[in-house]
């Protein structure tokens, strides 16, 4: 089974009790896949049980990447969250776990 980590990879972090996640293509054409096929909609249904609020998605042209906001996903932040990884520092790991086949067919990478 073939994830977006095949296409791309990820650099998260915390902003108070809200994450954000970028993802970079790692070829232009992956970046461009990416724009035209990962969606706000969908990494917030792929973090729905962490308790995110509605995502938003920022498009990063000069660096081929795509920023994600998610909203409350950290539960109150580094020192209120019970969460282990309360400063969100996994959560790019854990978006690049998804199954390309959860995304809209088209082409993509084959490494």
């Amino acid at each position: 089974m073939k994830t977006l980590r095949s296409i791309a990879y990820a650099r998260s972090g915390d902003k108070g009790s809200s994450a954000n996640i970028a993802v970079f293509g790692r070829t232009p054409a992956d970046y461009a896949w990416l724009r035209e096929h990962l969606s706000a909609a969908q990494v917030e249904a792929w973090f729905k049980p962490l308790g995110t609020g509605p995502v938003i998605r920022y498009e990063v042209p000069n660096l081929e990447a795509l920023n994600f906001v998610l909203p409350g996903v950290l539960a109150g932040g580094g020192s209120c969250s019970l969460r282990i990884d309360a400063q969100g520092k996994t959560l790019g790991q854990a978006l690049l776990a998804m199954p390309l086949d959860q995304l809209p067919e088209n082409s993509h990478s084959t490494d």
